[in-house]
């Protein structure tokens, strides 16, 4: 299974890919969508057109998104919250599941605690997935959001394994 990972941003929107076998991860690719100026419209239409570039080029099976947090600035996070619109919708209009996940479960289950720094974050990724050359920070974040979803939907699989040997 190939998953895609997207860390929200208006202006650097982080994505990443991994192939999923089994408990075996292993990076494709990643990278950061970027918008300029100062027309909010044509920055998501930047966002949107890049975000579906990557999905034609990479043909993931899946995607996941981390979640928003609100914080003191309520304009920065309603113009997050639109970036994250856009990281919802592409993937969807491709056809594709879209797992949510919170910042804190996400670092749970790639660093192994729930408040790990960037650099802990990008650390740990780098240990999972040898010899990745990641993009930038977001790029990192985007790869530690698919390893999340890769978790969770082997977490999935293997109750959905049980319920069915239960049921035999």
């Amino acid at each position: 299974m190939r998953v895609l990972g997207i860390d929200p941003g208006l202006r650097n929107m982080g994505w990443g890919v991994i192939d999923v076998t089994g408990s075996r991860l292993c990076h494709v690719a990643n990278g950061i969508c970027t918008s300029t100026g100062t027309d909010l419209a044509q920055r998501l239409l930047q966002l949107h057109h890049q975000l579906s570039e990557i999905i034609g080029v990479h043909a993931p099976d899946a995607a996941a998104v981390e979640q928003t947090f609100v914080n003191k600035d309520g304009a920065g996070t309603l113009k997050l919250g639109q970036a994250r619109g856009i990281a919802m919708l592409v993937p969807a209009q491709a056809g594709l599941s879209v797992g949510e996940y919170a910042p804190n479960a996400v670092k749970k289950a790639v660093v192994g605690v729930g408040h790990a720094d960037k650099a802990q974050i990008a650390h740990m990724v780098r240990l999972q997935l040898p010899g990745v050359d990641l993009a930038g920070p977001d790029a990192a974040d985007a790869l530690a959001i698919a390893i999340c979803h890769a978790h969770h939907l082997q977490s999935a699989g293997h109750l959905t394994r049980a319920v069915q040997k239960a049921s035999a």
